[in-house]
């Protein structure tokens, strides 16, 4: 916590693993995490356990209070995140605290949280047993919430976060905390403010780059992190997709972060589907940024069902400055290209620039109209004055626009129509 920025990984890291399990600990660790988060719950028979929750059915679909039942009626259930990470996630027990804290509290630093509010006597006992705790576990809360002046009578650092609509409460109860925390949804000024205060302010979640860069840049210095192995780096992970196992990779992002709005990955077919109800996008992080000056971007992509009507097309979107949602739909966040086809076969190439929701066409090509369930194979070509866009399936037809407007490094896929008719993106390059 002596640099800047410093990364703790949120609820072990859930973008990337099972939340608040010792695999997600585990693997965060693993993955140069110095610091995890760590929430607490007690059982009835007073067990302490990590969930975020204080009801399992989120996580398990179980309806169990954890206040209600005994450790060993919770042993039964697991959690699961599948509906966000892939089919292929593992199921996971709700781990013991004090089984996670004996394998990690000597070489991490651990953000504890009491999530009920009634067990900060046991649990500062249990933070107490173990050897140099003071340096290893900072206590978490909500900023007006009670005891973390027992925490610090004990010596431990502490950290209150801020949550919706707190702003106006900043001067009574900065004062109270050694780090300050806030959502990453404030806005710009409440950021700020709160920066002002002096101490390091830790903003959470942090799922992407431009979230990391955009709080840094308001004087923010601790990031937590619920893709930590993605918003640590800058540089990709891979050259191709790994939709085949069917795990999402770390930077692959729907536009809305929330399990319903994640594709569905499908390790049969080795690719990704698009099939929520509105338009949608899904930005391919893992392979990004693209920091060549001329390279290619190839996939494959087919409606497996119905094409859609004349009015819906998909495609890719690239030539992006950061990892922020664009959607063809939708004002550009950022400024970039974007390739549609529709269900006549007609290829376009768009440029549009930040903030605007019409772009400019650049190029048209007509090829064969697309048929249900049958891929199409694609590829765009840049390069520092131009690109090329070619569709390699059937007859082979494409086109090149000269343009040099846009050459940031990041890339999605896109489904610009409404309707949860699905399409379909594999094998998806970076060449």
């Amino acid at each position: 916590m002596a640099t800047t920025p410093f990364h703790i990984a949120h609820r072990g890291s859930g973008d990337n693993w099972t939340e608040h399990t010792e695999n997600s600990y585990s693997q965060a660790i693993q993955s140069g995490a110095k610091a995890i988060e760590v929430s607490v719950s007690a059982t009835s028979d007073g067990v302490l356990v990590c969930h975020h929750d204080l009801n399992t059915e989120r996580m398990t679909g179980r309806n169990l209070q954890i206040s209600e039942v005994t450790y060993e009626e919770l042993r039964a259930v697991r959690n699961n995140s599948r509906s966000w990470i892939g089919p292929q996630a593992p199921v996971q027990p709700i781990p013991r605290l004090k089984d996670v804290l004996d394998s990690h509290a000597a070489t991490s630093v651990i953000f504890i949280e009491d999530k009920q509010g009634t067990n900060t006597t046991v649990l500062l006992d249990l933070m107490d047993s173990y050897p140099d705790s003071k340096d290893h576990f900072v206590w978490k809360q909500t900023a007006g919430g009670k005891h973390y002046a027992e925490a610090k009578a004990r010596g431990y650092k502490t950290w209150g976060y801020f949550v919706d609509n707190a702003g106006n409460a900043f001067a009574e109860l900065a004062g109270r905390f050694d780090f300050l925390g806030i959502y990453h949804g404030a806005t710009d000024d409440e950021i700020k403010a709160l920066v002002a205060f002096g101490k390091p302010v830790i903003c959470w979640e942090i799922h992407t780059r431009w979230m990391r860069e955009r709080v840094m840049s308001l004087g923010v210095t601790g990031l937590m992190c619920s893709n930590f192995p993605y918003v640590v780096g800058n540089s990709p992970i891979s050259s191709r997709d790994d939709f085949a196992s069917g795990l999402r990779a770390a930077g692959d992002l729907p536009w809305i972060l929330g399990p319903s709005y994640q594709p569905t990955l499908q390790p049969d077919f080795s690719s990704v589907s698009l099939n929520n109800e509105a338009s949608s996008s899904y930005t391919l992080g893992s392979m990004c940024p693209v920091t060549k000056d001329t390279y290619s971007l190839s996939f494959d992509m087919r409606w497996p069902m119905t094409v859609p009507d004349k009015n819906g097309s998909a495609g890719i979107a690239f030539g992006h400055a950061d990892d922020q949602p664009y959607r063809p739909t939708a004002p550009a966040t950022v400024a970039g290209y974007h390739l549609t086809l529709n269900r006549d076969g007609t290829m376009r190439l768009f440029a549009r620039a930040a903030g605007a929701m019409d772009g400019e066409l650049l190029g048209e090509v007509l090829s064969d109209a697309p048929k249900p369930g049958v891929w199409m194979r694609f590829r765009v070509d840049i390069s520092p004055g131009e690109i090329a866009f070619t569709r390699l399936d059937g007859v082979v037809a494409g086109g090149v626009a000269r343009s040099s407007s846009y050459r940031g490094g990041y890339f999605g896929l896109t489904k610009n129509y409404l309707g949860k008719q699905p399409v379909e993106f594999r094998q998806i390059e970076v060449s």
